[in-house]
């Protein structure tokens, strides 16, 4: 059996591509709820299970991207921006809870210009959860980067407090359960385009 290409995977009949699609949004909604469970680690294995987290949740969404007929290439993009994210925390594994913070930052706020000119690009239900996403993933990496500031010093002083640490893991899990529910909707809407094509 050969190795499935974007090509190959853009290929699949419709339903093909809907059901992949859609397993992959409940794929993304499944790390976001590991995500949520972040405050239960250690700082080391915190920072590992981020990487895995971004990385597993970046290939998915390239895959996912790469089954779409409309703004394919934004979609992988916004997919490698979490897997670059994913290998910075697997590369760089720190026991410091700020460069995770910077590095979560900037992946959401860079992540969110790549989202907003995909929903430029698309159209209907999808556009609304594009913007939705983008939206979301903006305002979390502003309200990190905002508290960035507050986060070093009672870093600094403390360690990472569990608020903090809990407070990190919501917006990972928030941001990735966004994505999941955009996925979905994506499934559906190539559903509808399949069963339109049908009759």
């Amino acid at each position: 059996m050969g190795v499935m290409t974007a090509s190959t995977l853009s290929a699949l009949p419709d339903r093909d591509r809907a059901r992949l699609i859609g397993a992959a949004g409940i794929l993304i909604i499944l790390l976001g709820a590991g995500a949520a469970l972040l405050p239960l680690l250690d700082r080391v294995a915190g920072a590992r299970v981020v990487g895995a987290l971004l990385l597993a949740a970046g290939v998915i969404e390239i895959l996912a991207g790469s089954l779409r007929r409309e703004t394919r290439i934004p979609a992988m993009l916004a997919g490698g921006i979490t897997t670059l994210a994913g290998l910075m925390f697997v590369l760089t594994s720190t026991e410091r809870f700020v460069p995770t913070v910077t590095i979560v930052t900037a992946w959401l706020l860079v992540r969110s210009l790549v989202l907003m000119v995909a929903s430029r690009l698309a159209g209907g239900s999808v556009r609304t959860w594009i913007t939705l996403s983008a939206a979301t993933d903006f305002v979390l990496g502003v309200v990190l980067l905002a508290g960035i500031s507050i986060a070093t010093l009672v870093v600094t002083l403390f360690g990472p407090t569990p608020a903090l640490v809990a407070t990190f893991a919501w917006v990972l899990a928030l941001s990735f359960a966004v994505t999941g529910f955009l996925l979905l909707e994506i499934a559906s809407c190539e559903r509808d385009a399949a069963d339109n094509t049908a009759t």
